[in-house]
């Protein structure tokens, strides 16, 4: 087998494809939300390549064949159908200024009712979000497809100043509320963020969403398995000790049977060939950290503490629990 490029920081499925780079392929997962459910919530930390999943899931519905070739999904999808897309994406901005989200969103619609030529009337960032998926669906005669990358962002950012995060929350409640509402013109929906928010949070208006983030039939959605290494990026393994692999970043899991690598961790190995904990270094969100070092919580006492279910659901502005309990 021949080197690849390494695809540190792709983030683009089109690039990945058309210029030679590793690729592990994702799309059964794809299928199996097609076949299971229409509305999807994932929560992954950082540099797990939520995003790239996202830019598969808008070329895919955008029906861009070739990028496709040899992949699993490619003969279970019916290519004479293209369905629009409206991608959001909050990863790119900064949300600590009181209008800083409102301002993002409009100019995220503008560019997408540019880009499809759909002129609205209103200003209001729901109706306007609303009146889109409406208009693209008529417009095209297919329903829409609906991707929220980074959707929690614009609260985390503001966190230490709590009221604009409880302005962007209650802000984001309302966008997403459409999407419900929406229903009879979006064929798929997906949200994807670091954190879940309780359902009194950004979900509020949202409660038909199916999350899937402790789903063990969907715990290696994001990031690579041993199998993974083994074939996909065999040309790369000669020099470095696999066991040795497997102890420093093999130690993922979302209750699936099968432990998980963070993708970062490992290609930026490949690329310098020595063991050093990179995904630390840039992937622990700046919230999180925070709140441990105002709580005085010691990276030893990390070791002992439990989460469950329970916990995850009630993440709020105004509940940020450290943990639920001790062993």
């Amino acid at each position: 087998m021949n080197k690849r490029r390494l695809p540190i920081g792709i983030q683009t499925f089109r690039k990945i494809r058309q210029e030679d780079y590793y690729y592990v392929d994702e799309t059964a997962y794809i299928r199996r939300l097609l076949d299971e459910g229409t509305h999807y919530f994932l929560s992954r930390p950082r540099r797990f390549g939520k995003s790239l999943f996202l830019d598969t899931l808008k070329e895919l519905f955008e029906g861009n064949e070739p990028l496709f070739a040899g992949l699993h999904i490619h003969d279970h999808w019916d290519w004479s159908v293209c369905h629009p897309v409206v991608r959001l994406d909050f990863s790119g901005a900064d949300f600590h200024e009181p209008d800083a989200l409102r301002d993002d969103v409009t100019a995220q619609l503008d560019t997408i009712e540019a880009e499809a030529g759909v002129a609205s009337p209103y200003g209001e960032a729901s109706t306007r979000f609303r009146h889109l998926v409406q208009a693209l669906h008529r417009q095209s005669g297919q329903r829409v497809a609906v991707l929220i990358d980074e959707y929690d962002k614009p609260v985390l950012d503001a966190l230490d100043t709590p009221e604009i995060a409880r302005a962007n929350r209650d802000f984001l409640s309302g966008l997403y509320s459409t999407i419900k509402d929406s229903d009879a013109h979006i064929c798929f929906t997906f949200l994807a963020g670091v954190s879940k928010f309780s359902m009194a949070g950004p979900f509020s208006g949202l409660n038909n969403l199916i999350d899937i983030t402790l789903d063990p039939r969907y715990s290696a959605i994001c990031g690579y398995i041993d199998a993974d290494l083994d074939a996909v990026f065999a040309p790369e393994l000669p020099g470095l000790d696999r066991d040795q692999i497997r102890t420093w970043y093999n130690g993922y899991s979302w209750l699936g049977d099968e432990k998980v690598y963070n993708p970062f961790d490992i290609l930026l190995l490949f690329r310098r060939r020595h063991f050093d904990a990179y995904w630390f270094e840039t992937g622990t969100p700046a919230f999180l950290i925070e709140t441990l070092f105002k709580r005085r919580v010691s990276s030893l006492e990390l070791d002992n503490m439990l989460g469950s279910a329970d916990l995850l659901s009630a993440f709020d502005v105004d509940h940020i629990a450290t943990e639920l309990g001790g062993v």
